[in-house]
């Protein structure tokens, strides 16, 4: 009977190296992202979805002409701004198309992008 009851008095110093939890989860605190940058296409269906050929068309040689991979960009600048065409292939195949176009002051500032495509477009009209 002894030997029964020996492990039973083992129980409370067995449950004294349990470690004690707390009932309470902790959560990472939620980051607030900022609302997407939404780009307008309005004042660019000149320039949107048009080849490489068209774009130089409309605004004269590039200052630059940069090439990696199946990728593109063409940059065009005026007094206004300076202006960023990026040509990607499009799906189907064919000639890469510009998908995206970036505008900055020539200082570095950001720039309507519709506004310096209108303004480069007319300065080149003044050739």
């Amino acid at each position: 009977m002894k030997l029964q009851i020996a492990p039973l008095l083992l129980l409370p110093i067995l449950g004294a190296c349990v470690a004690k939890t707390e009932g309470t989860a902790t959560t990472a605190p939620r980051v607030q992202l900022p609302p997407p940058r939404v780009y307008s296409v309005v004042g660019l269906e000149t320039v949107i979805g048009r080849t490489a050929r068209v774009i130089e068309a409309q605004f004269g040689r590039p200052e630059l002409d940069v090439r990696e991979g199946s990728a593109r960009k063409l940059q065009f600048s005026g007094p206004a701004c300076v202006l960023d065409v990026y040509f990607y292939p499009p799906r189907g195949g064919g000639d890469p198309i510009v998908i995206h176009v970036d505008a900055r002051l020539p200082d570095g500032r950001d720039f309507d992008r519709a506004s310096c495509v209108a303004a480069l477009g007319k300065a080149t009209q003044h050739r």
